[in-house]
């Protein structure tokens, strides 16, 4: 039997940022909302659940429920979540193009593409619902939160699916710049390739002895003082991917707080010493009409371009 899907929210967003939704299971034990809650959400402490039913603001599909409100299984539930305290980030989220199904951006260092984590309404995707006021905004692809330059975003849900091939399939030529050092001895350009695994929950990817998942072609663009501007052109996704072929080369970037070494973490308000990435040229056909599409970003690597104040 097919699943039903999910009823649409009868909470808005706030901030950019979509409500929590809870469906209860089809059976169980317990005889209120109240109770399944307490039972199932151990780290929500049970006076902020009393609070939030008292004050109605967890809503069913026929609007908010009380205290007393029975367990119905297979029931839906909206509620908001607590955010997180979240130091703004001080840079602009440029829009450069934007039209009925996409909206591209030239994302700053610092800026998450989406909520994860620590970071919810200081994201590229809960700014952009807010600002454009475009609710079911989503992500076609994600960018790091410390690398700079152009995301995607896909207007309509029922067209996400489209443009997120492009990316799985390989079909989006992406070109990113770096700043690392610079090292005579190394013949440039070179393609690089490993295979790369990413633990969830653990910071750094590795790279295994094991038949190759990820390609990179390393160019040098100039060098200077010491230290080199480097084109990359990624051919696969993995995560880390440019950041760890860099580093093995002995080519760190500048900025990189996981490789070679992981550093501590900063302040949540230290900006300084940005990652010298940046996503900076994109390329496909556009899926619906089949036009070429190419968006490049306006920013600059500081380290290359202004170095005293990096």
């Amino acid at each position: 039997m097919r699943r039903k899907s999910k009823p649409p929210a009868p909470l808005p967003q706030r901030l950019g940022v979509d409500p929590v939704h809870l469906r209860l299971p089809v059976e169980g034990p317990w005889p209120t909302v109240r109770a399944y809650l307490a039972d199932r959400l151990p780290t929500v402490a049970p006076e902020r659940i009393d609070a939030l039913l008292h004050g109605r603001e967890i809503v069913g599909e026929g609007g908010p429920i009380g205290p007393d409100e029975p367990f119905r299984p297979g029931a839906h539930l909206w509620l908001y979540r607590e955010l997180p305290d979240e130091v703004p980030v001080p840079f602009e989220l440029a829009v450069l193009y934007r039209d009925e199904h996409l909206v591209v951006v030239d994302k700053p260092h610092f800026l998450a593409t989406t909520p994860r984590g620590r970071h919810v309404v200081e994201t590229a995707l809960s700014r952009l619902r807010h600002s454009l006021d475009l609710p079911a905004l989503s992500p076609a692809h994600r960018l790091d939160r410390l690398t700079a330059g152009l995301a995607m975003f896909v207007v309509r849900p029922e067209e996400r699916g489209a443009y997120q091939t492009l990316f799985r399939d390989r079909l989006v030529r992406k070109e990113y710049r770096a700043i690392a050092p610079y090292d005579p001895a190394l013949a440039l350009p070179r393609t690089v390739r490993s295979h790369i695994v990413k633990e969830r929950g653990v910071i750094a990817a590795q790279e295994l002895d094991a038949p190759p998942n990820s390609e990179s072609r390393i160019e040098l663009v100039e060098h200077r003082d010491g230290l080199g501007h480097y084109r990359l052109l990624p051919f696969s996704g993995r995560t880390h991917q440019l950041r760890l072929h860099m580093s093995g080369l002995g080519l760190p970037i500048l900025g990189d707080p996981v490789y070679p070494v992981l550093l501590p973490d900063p302040a949540p308000d230290d900006f300084r010493r940005p990652l010298q990435l940046l996503a900076s040229c994109v390329e496909f056909s556009d899926p619906l009409t089949g036009r070429p599409r190419r968006f490049e970003s306006c920013r600059t690597l500081a380290a290359w371009s202004d170095p005293a104040s990096w």
